[in-house]
């Protein structure tokens, strides 16, 4: 008998719930095999969003198109927001088992592509294929969350998918790395595929079929979903400009096609967002604005932090790129500490912390660059990485327990690809910012120094806005204004 009825499950917000979940139910019969499911399709996609790194520069020594290197990170990244968008419609429409099946054969497929590649071409083409099948797989794994798992083990899931996440960030440059090196740079992208074996497996299992059809959910937004992948790609071909011009020119036209689409999709009776997505009168739009920021505003490290301790401070790259490392420690453990407190209550009213917490590390980096005094790096890393500890799977949990039955699924399939289109846009936005300062390979310390300080200080304005959200977010739900 399936684990799973796809029913949804009801639970209170704020209020302390009796009986929290313990760890150790996890790993319990009833439980073990959809915690392994959910943590591996996770472990997917950071590691497949991460792993990039270390194998595709061989690739290209291979085959040529040094040109074409970042468009592998980018269309990865646009197709999985796409998937991610996509996400609700498919398991409103074919059920969450078939869907998981059908994204992880595509996820295959792009895997097997890009190994057998003979240019870059083909390359760039299994790792759009790769995107839209994992950002499927992460949107209905978080869908699937509060209906394999009653309401007190939630925070716990979210816990145990913090590690594995941390750990794919990471391992999975190391992985592959050793992979390249003593094997292939093909090796990397295949030891996927007895991943995605196991994980289909595991969804045949235990996700069970609705028992009935899903309804009349209209046809597949295409239009909106491309816009949405337009939007993300305009914005990321802005920080490659070599005018200025173009690079506004492109942002303008960015912000107006997820303006647009935004309102179109209110209008539509098969939206893609919540109603009430990006709302400020509303709890779950506040909320929202919160899982959109933060990983914007963290984005100023994740770009130009390993390339500032080289540059600045002479580290060596293992060294440099202990501070990431360092930041996905303080995630993991500060996750595991914050599920395990005994009150739901308590989490929830500790949530503005997190953001609060992230804006005083990117204080501690911005600080770093301006006195000169590189420890401070680590300090704003353990600090960012314990801001999204504490906050980020209780913001997830309590975002779906705001929403209505019939849009619940909406906006969990919405949180992996508004996290995922937080970093594409930070990333671009940054490289603007930084380009403007005189940002180049070649340009002194004290030219470095300054694009940093600007991007950083952009980033600290970044968090003060998701600080504001997250009381926004409280205020609201105390007054009844979920909705």
């Amino acid at each position: 008998m399936s684990l799973l009825e796809e029913k949804p499950r009801t639970s209170s917000v704020t209020k302390h719930r009796p009986g929290e979940g313990r760890w150790s139910e996890l790993l319990k019969r009833d439980h073990l095999a959809a915690t392994v499911t959910l943590c591996l399709g996770v472990a997917l996609f950071a590691f497949n969003e991460f792993f990039i790194s270390t194998a595709l520069p061989t690739a290209v020594e291979e085959f040529g198109g040094a040109a074409l290197l970042s468009w592998a990170f980018t269309l990865y990244l646009v197709f999985a927001i796409i998937g991610g968008a996509l996400a609700a419609n498919l398991k409103a429409r074919f059920g969450a088992r078939s869907t998981l099946i059908a994204a992880a054969l595509v996820f295959a497929a792009g895997t097997v592509i890009a190994t057998v590649a003979t240019g870059m071409p083909q390359v760039l083409a299994g790792r759009l294929l790769q995107g839209l099948g994992e950002g499927i797989i992460a949107g209905v794994c978080y869908a699937l969350i509060p209906e394999l798992f009653p309401p007190r083990l939630v925070p716990k899931v979210f816990g145990a998918e913090a590690i594995v996440w941390a750990s794919a960030a990471f391992a999975g440059p190391l992985i592959s790395g050793l992979l390249t090196e003593y094997w292939s740079w093909r090796a990397a992208f295949f030891v996927n595929i007895p991943a995605v074996a196991v994980f289909i497996a595991l969804v045949i299992a235990i996700v069970g079929q609705p028992k009935r059809g899903g309804g009349d959910v209209g046809a597949v937004p295409l239009l909106r979903l491309f816009a949405s992948g337009l939007g993300i790609l305009l914005i990321s071909l802005s920080s490659t400009a070599s005018s200025a011009y173009v690079t506004a020119a492109l942002l303008v036209i960015a912000l107006a096609v997820f303006i647009t689409a935004i309102r179109s999709d209110r209008r539509s009776p098969n939206s893609i967002l919540p109603s009430c997505a990006f709302a400020n009168r509303s709890a779950l739009g506040s909320g929202l604005w919160i899982i959109l920021l933060m990983p914007l505003a963290q984005a100023s490290g994740s770009v130009y932090l390993v390339y500032s301790l080289q540059q600045l401070w002479d580290f060596r790259p293992t060294a440099a790129g202990f501070s990431s490392a360092l930041m996905a420690m303080s995630w993991s453990v500060t996750a595991i500490l914050v599920a395990s407190l005994p009150s739901h209550a308590i989490r929830v009213r500790l949530m503005w912390t997190g953001p609060l917490i992230l804006g005083l590390g990117l204080v501690g980096l911005t600080l770093a660059v301006w006195s000169d005094e590189h420890r401070l790096v680590f300090i704003g890393q353990a600090a960012i990485g314990a801001g999204f500890g504490i906050s980020w799977g209780t913001l997830s949990q309590f975002l779906m327990d705001i929403s209505s039955k019939e849009e619940r699924d909406k906006t969990s399939a919405l949180l992996p690809t508004l996290q995922s289109a937080g970093y594409a846009i930070g990333a671009a936005l940054f490289g603007v910012t930084a380009n403007a300062f005189g940002f180049d390979e070649g340009a002194s310390d004290y030219v470095l120094a300054m694009s940093l300080l600007a991007v950083f200080a952009l980033a600290c304005v970044i968090a003060v806005a998701s600080v504001f959200f997250a009381f926004r977010t409280l205020r609201l739900t105390r007054q009844g204004a979920a909705w």
